[in-house]
């Protein structure tokens, strides 16, 4: 049998709470902080909701770039591992906590649906100029729509 070893986590949500940049003895940056992710299933024919809260930790540049572009109520992707913690407390209690750990960290939302601000004049994030893709009120673009796959030129 194969050694197969995979751990590897998608999240898509909101941060619950502004994240806050924290630095380790040795000047590493950290940050914590908390995903909120809707999750829909069907119990007695009826549709619910429920949310879920995943702790996700990011390091180094990922974390600078946390707390510098994301606030509460921010449209988060995160992209990690898994990772699982234990420790006994000083009462001799187990303890037991999940946390995503950040690879990668994307934005979501638009820039008009954004609750925090993350562009400034001198283009995106990461000083890039990028052109708007907005188009102005009553000016709709029109599409042509395909009825079936048959008419499509590829």
């Amino acid at each position: 049998m194969a050694n197969f070893n995979f751990n590897k986590v998608i999240l898509g949500g909101r941060l619950t709470a502004d994240p806050e940049l924290k630095t380790t003895q040795s000047g590493i940056a950290v940050v914590s902080f908390s995903v909120a992710v809707n999750r829909r299933y069907t119990k007695n024919s009826a549709q619910q909701n429920e949310t879920d809260f995943f702790n996700v930790t990011a390091w180094r540049q990922t974390a600078e770039f946390v707390s510098r572009y994301f606030r509460k109520g921010s449209s988060i992707c995160v992209v990690g591992t898994i990772q699982n913690s234990t420790w006994t407390d000083q009462q001799n209690v187990k303890h037991y906590r999940t946390d995503i750990v950040a690879d990668e960290v994307m934005f979501v939302d638009s820039r008009s649906e954004s609750s925090a601000s993350f562009i400034g004049d001198e283009g995106d994030v990461f000083g890039n100029s990028t052109p708007s893709f907005s188009t102005p009120a009553g000016n709709t673009p029109k599409f042509e729509e395909i009825k079936t796959d048959d008419d499509l030129p590829f």
